[in-house]
């Protein structure tokens, strides 16, 4: 009598997964890296791994309806002679003209006033549907420098050097040609329908000391009057924010790697950089060891998707943080209505994300002027408003919930931790303990 082995279910492999194996042979077929936009895809420790301690005996709650919770963040009180007041902690972070369409930037200038925040430039200049939209708006200096020009630092109203983005730290950006446009080639100085590569360091210093000497070279440009930031990628939180710090900045801006970019690299953006929950808490520990913690404001970018979100980047001592992605799926980005459009493009949406070659059905991360058709600047920039209340809502829910009646109330004992690395990287305990890893508890 014969007995036949039982079939087995094939088993593949966590190391090649399907993924995998398909980046394998796209670069054998092509012999190109790829490149596309967005953030990280990789799950990655973040704030969903936090939980508050709302009050109960021990603490005691306000009542939504009857007691204040302020929202209101100044930026800038450092050095400058014009700080800027914002009603919200959430501010837009730099997406340029040329990555996205003018329409979309004029939408981001209309909803961050409705709001009563700021929205900020990107690469590539200042254009005039933002300026004329945003009531508050800040001019990023970037290593290429393209499109910058001393009348338009004078006109914004915070300058913000861009040392390294979340997306690619240590990595300049990409616009290829299919974006390149007359009018984006003329703001640029660049040859129409040619790629762009931006320099991944700024070409007129190369340390501290240099950015200290070109801080104080943009101060006298505007007279002292607007605030400086310095934007990093999350790297080396401590020791930037701290040479920052000691360079002169009134503003740090602090990108972890959930943060999006137009275009790079695929293997930059997975496997470059910080998450940004590791970044924050040494990022506050360089303020506070120089005793500038609130005296240099600490913004964080990266991943910020809703109100939860803002409240926990408060809690662990930043003073405001900034959205990109978020805001473009608010003004239309990846759309479901487009969803035949992307299927043309061999991809769905909510995974679209080759945003380099200017094909987006939603008229966002495009030139195409058919295609640009498709965003109203005046209700898209309704419903970006409409999604920073909603995310300022939240937030002073849950501060109202931990007993605080300003959002920048909350702090590091309101949270706790689902996971040990989550516990680890925040510097609060893990839950039902009071065990913070690396400091001992139980």
């Amino acid at each position: 009598m014969t007995y036949k082995n039982p079939p087995t279910t094939p088993r593949k492999s966590a190391t090649f997964d399907d993924y995998t194996l398909s980046e394998i042979r796209r670069a054998a077929a092509t012999g190109i890296y790829d490149i596309r936009g967005g953030g990280a895809k990789r799950k990655l420790p973040h704030f969903d791994d936090l939980l508050f301690l709302g009050a109960s005996i021990s603490r005691y709650p306000l009542e939504g309806y009857r007691e204040r919770c302020d929202t209101s963040v100044v930026l800038g009180t450092r050095h400058a002679k014009k700080p800027i007041e914002l009603k919200i902690p959430i501010t837009i972070a730099g997406m340029s003209f040329g990555s996205l369409s003018g329409p979309a930037k004029e939408a981001l200038g209309r909803g961050a006033t409705i709001a009563g925040t700021s929205t900020t430039t990107g690469d590539g200049g200042m254009t005039e549907e933002e300026r004329g939209h945003s009531k508050t708006l800040v001019y990023q200096y970037l290593p290429s420098r393209y499109g910058m020009n001393p009348r338009d630092l004078r006109r914004a109203d915070a300058i913000e050097i861009v040392v390294g983005q979340g997306a690619k730290p240590g990595g300049g950006g990409m616009l290829l040609g299919q974006k390149i446009s007359d009018r984006v080639a003329h703001m640029r100085n660049l040859p129409k329908g040619i790629d762009q590569r931006s320099a991944c360091r700024h070409p007129d210093w190369t340390g501290p000391d240099d950015l200290e000497i070109k801080i104080l070279e943009v101060r006298e440009i505007t007279n002292w009057e607007k605030p400086i930031y310095i934007k990093v990628g999350g790297a080396r939180p401590y020791y930037d924010t701290a040479l920052a710090v000691k360079a002169g900045a009134d503003v740090v801006v602090l990108d972890g790697m959930q943060g999006g970019t137009a275009a790079t690299q695929e293997v930059f953006i997975e496997h470059v950089g910080q998450p940004t929950l590791a970044c924050i808490r040494p990022a506050v520990q360089a303020l506070q060891d120089l005793g500038m913690h609130r005296k240099v404001q600490l913004i964080v970018s990266g991943g910020i998707r809703n109100g939860a979100d803002v409240a926990k980047a408060l809690a662990l001592g930043a003073d405001a943080v900034s959205i990109g992605t978020a805001a473009l799926v608010a003004l239309g980005d990846n759309d479901p209505r487009w969803e035949a459009d992307y299927n043309e493009l061999g991809t769905t949406a909510g995974a679209y994300d080759d945003w380099h070659e200017g094909k987006d059905p939603a008229g966002i991360t495009t030139q195409d002027p058919e295609l640009m058709k498709r965003v109203d600047p005046i209700a898209a920039g309704r419903r970006l408003a409409n999604y920073l209340k909603v995310m300022t809502l939240e937030t002073q829910t849950i501060a109202r919930a931990c007993g605080k009646n300003d959002v920048h109330n909350l702090e590091p004992e309101d949270l706790v931790a689902l996971t040990v690395e989550a516990a680890a990287m925040a510097q609060v305990p893990l839950a039902g303990t009071s065990w913070i890893p690396g400091k001992g508890g139980f």
